[in-house]
C-alpha cells in the first residue's frame, strides 16, 4: 500500500533459498566473523564466548571465520549447514554477513542454478561453483 508516493511495500524476491544447494554457506572459503557474531553464537548455544570461539570458528590469517566440514555436493561447507536440508542450523544466531546476504531481490547464485536447469532440462543439476580469493601478485 503506498501513502502520498511512498512505496511500503517490500520489493519482490526473486529466489527461493528452500531450492538452492546453499551456495551462500558453500563455494565461499571463510565466512569472517566479528566479536559480535562470536557472542551470538555463544548466546545461541548457552556457552561461554571462549568456548564459542574455540568450537565454531577457526583462524584465517588475521581473522576469524566459521569453521568448515566436508560436504556431499562441494568440498567443503559451513559446520552449520544441515547437508540433508541444505538449510542452516543455526538460523536464528547466524552471523552478521549471513543475515544480509543476498542484500537485494536477486540471488545471484540461484540465478545460475535456475539457469543451469533450464538449460540442462534436469531440475536436479547444480552447477557447482567455488570461490577463491588470491592476492593480486599470484
Amino acid at each position: 500500500m503506498a501513502e502520498r508516493g511512498i512505496k511500503t511495500s517490500k520489493p519482490r524476491v526473486h529466489y527461493d533459498c528452500t531450492k538452492c544447494p546453499a551456495f551462500c554457506c558453500s563455494i565461499y572459503e571463510r565466512v569472517t566473523v566479528t566479536k559480535a557474531d562470536i557472542n551470538r553464537l555463544a548466546k545461541h548455544f548457552s556457552v561461554s564466548v571462549e568456548e564459542a570461539r574455540e568450537k565454531y570458528t577457526a583462524p584465517w590469517e588475521n581473522e576469524r571465520v566459521l569453521r568448515r566440514v566436508k560436504d556431499s555436493i562441494f568440498e567443503e561447507t559451513c559446520m552449520f549447514l544441515d547437508q540433508k536440508t541444505r538449510g542452516c542450523t543455526i538460523y536464528n544466531g547466524r552471523p552478521g554477513v549471513c543475515r544480509t546476504y543476498p542484500a537485494r531481490s536477486r540471488c545471484a547464485y540461484y540465478d545460475v542454478l535456475r539457469f543451469e536447469q533450464t538449460q540442462q532440462g534436469d531440475k536436479n543439476v547444480v552447477p557447482v561453483v567455488k570461490i577463491i580469493f588470491r592476492d593480486e601478485d599470484e
